[in-house]
């Protein structure tokens, strides 16, 4: 079995800054993809970003290109999600999730994924 848990949520104003942590533990895969995805109030699920094991394939939802960027340290089993230039809009409830194997197109799709988090809330305020 896999866990993943994130941390790093809050109450921020609009225009700041916050960092998501997922971090990873249990079972683990050769090759493997990490997302981050949001649901805010009343909506559905939607994909933030992702990042392949090595760190070299990313890939990022137009509202937020430009502004968060995803990252990972394998050595901490850790995936971060730096979120810069905060909007009221981007309030909502984060996870980051994992799917074993490589990267692809599909891979923005929440069914995707295997294994996820128990989710932050991020709260931006106007």
């Amino acid at each position: 079995q896999v866990q993943l848990v994130e941390s790093g949520g809050g109450l921020v104003q609009a225009g700041d800054s916050l960092r998501l942590s997922c971090v990873t533990s249990g079972r683990t895969f050769s090759t493997y993809v990490t997302g981050w995805f949001r649901q805010g109030p009343g909506k559905e699920r939607e994909f933030v970003a992702a990042i392949n094991w090595s760190g070299g394939v990313t890939n990022y939802a137009d509202a937020v290109q430009g502004r968060f960027t995803i990252s990972r340290d394998n050595a901490k089993n850790t995936v971060y999600l730096q979120m810069n230039s905060l909007k009221p809009e981007d309030t909502a409830v984060y996870y980051c999730a994992l799917k074993p194997g490589t990267y692809s197109a599909y891979l923005i799709s929440p069914l995707r994924y295997d294994y996820w988090g128990q989710g932050t809330q991020v709260t931006v305020s106007s």
